[in-house]
């Protein structure tokens, strides 16, 4: 083993004499900038996630971002993209990135940048020719240098799949319209708790004050009892309570209406109790295998078991509130609208949104035979998304992406692209 050294900002490098693309850096949990909110979009899957993120003292798994320098000819079928193809997610994440301070971080590693190191890409992104991948690719490699992702010493990590459904609505009940989907409460109140104490980071808790005291907010079960019953909450109603289930997994989706036109609901809030994967808990009871365990699956079982499938919703807890937007697509999480095919969800508490990454996985549904490799922008995350390498791909709506994004549940390794102006000097002794 190689002796170690510590840099100036406290990051463990091993001695070396050369920038070999082999060179770790490591950054606990405790370093990354947390830009997340309550207002995070919900993408949680159906399936079990990587542990969660801490932030007390490290255990042996605890998450720990490591990250590799490389070069693009390190990235596996890095030329056979069409780049020019995520520039207009690209450029949607810079409307937001350009309206942020100057001086502020983009995250806490060094690499990350400042906003400052970010404008002038956002601004070269703007100049190029649409559809032109020369351009887009002389682009990335020329103001990019890309990382591998670790977790710990584990370089693959799960990648799943979300898209956008399609409910049948309307604006009113009746006896087919009989499941609402609900606003936001104007009594639900988001706490972060690592304002009060630094442990506590990235952590988030919903609640609501009661003789003047802060509780937890209404649970799954307690709101479909009734709890927000005459609040005049009701957005839209849906003629399923699976389908309903399923919109707040995927977090958007289309309300098709009886007249065939639609209204798009987007992710308003949550009620701050913890997400609990329905697929983890069929596992644990026996009814599915844990190789098993994928939407359709999940789905199918529900139709089989509809009285036991109240019970298994109820398993989680967390509930999600909805808003009627505007738009061609569903808003994510840094508040531009996702991209079919080039939007990722990625965890906040490592990644900041609007950040590159280079995806290295299994294309769902053909048995291991097929590869997803290409560019995406981080511009969603999840409460089910947790970890450094952890990743939930936007299939978009219809049919085939509900397909596609059932099916995904698979390891793989992705690589972030950041700004060459931030890069870290290599210490050479």
């Amino acid at each position: 083993m190689k002796p170690k050294h510590q840099t100036p900002t406290g990051h463990w490098l091993p001695r070396a004499a050369s920038t070999k693309s082999t060179m770790p850096w490591r950054a606990g949990p405790s370093v990354f900038l947390l830009v997340a909110t309550l207002g995070l979009a919900a993408c949680s899957r159906f399936l079990p996630s990587l542990p969660a993120a801490q932030v007390v003292d490290p255990k042996p798994r605890t998450p720990t971002m490591e990250y590799f320098v490389k070069t693009f000819a390190d990235l596996p079928g890095w030329v056979a993209d069409n780049h020019a193809e995520s520039l207009p997610a690209f450029v949607r994440s810079c409307d937001k990135i350009e309206q942020l301070p100057k001086d502020q971080k983009m995250g806490n590693l060094r690499e990350m940048g400042a906003v400052s190191d970010w404008l002038p890409l956002c601004q070269a992104a703007r100049i190029i020719r649409p559809g032109n991948k020369v351009e887009a690719q002389y682009f990335y490699e020329t103001k990019f240098t890309p990382y591998l992702v670790r977790n710990r010493e584990v370089a693959k990590g799960l990648f799943t799949g979300y898209y956008e459904p399609d409910l049948r609505g309307a604006f009113g009940p009746d006896n087919r319209y009989r499941f609402p989907i609900y606003a936001k409460p104007n009594d639900l109140i988001g706490s972060d708790l690592g304002q009060f104490d630094h442990r506590f980071k990235g952590r988030t808790v919903g609640g609501r004050i009661v003789d003047g005291k802060y509780i937890p907010y209404f649970t799954r079960a307690e709101i479909e009892d009734g709890a927000l019953s005459g609040r005049q909450l009701e957005t839209v109603w849906v003629d399923s309570a699976t389908d309903a289930f399923v919109l707040h997994i995927q977090g958007s989706g289309r309300i098709i209406l009886p007249d065939g036109s639609h209204v798009r609901v987007g992710y308003a809030g949550r009620n701050g109790h913890r997400y609990t994967a329905i697929g983890r808990e069929l596992v644990a009871a026996g009814e599915l295998r844990l190789e098993d365990v994928t939407m359709p699956a999940i789905l199918e079982w529900i139709d089989r078991n509809p009285i036991a499938a109240v019970a298994l919703m109820r398993k989680n807890k967390s509930f999600i509130f909805f808003q009627i937007v505007d738009g061609a697509g569903p808003i994510g999480a840094q508040g531009v609208p996702l991209t079919p095919g080039r939007s990722l969800a990625v965890d906040r508490a490592f990644f900041p949104m609007g950040i590159p990454f280079w995806l290295d996985i299994t294309e769902p549904g053909t048995f291991g035979a097929g590869l997803l490799r290409r560019l995406v922008i981080a511009q969603d995350t999840g409460s089910a998304i947790k970890g450094p390498v952890r990743g939930d791909f936007f299939w978009g709506h219809g049919r085939e992406a509900a397909r596609k994004a059932g099916l995904m549940k698979d390891p793989g390794e992705f690589y972030m692209l950041l700004p060459r102006t931030a890069a870290r000097p290599v210490v050479i002794n």
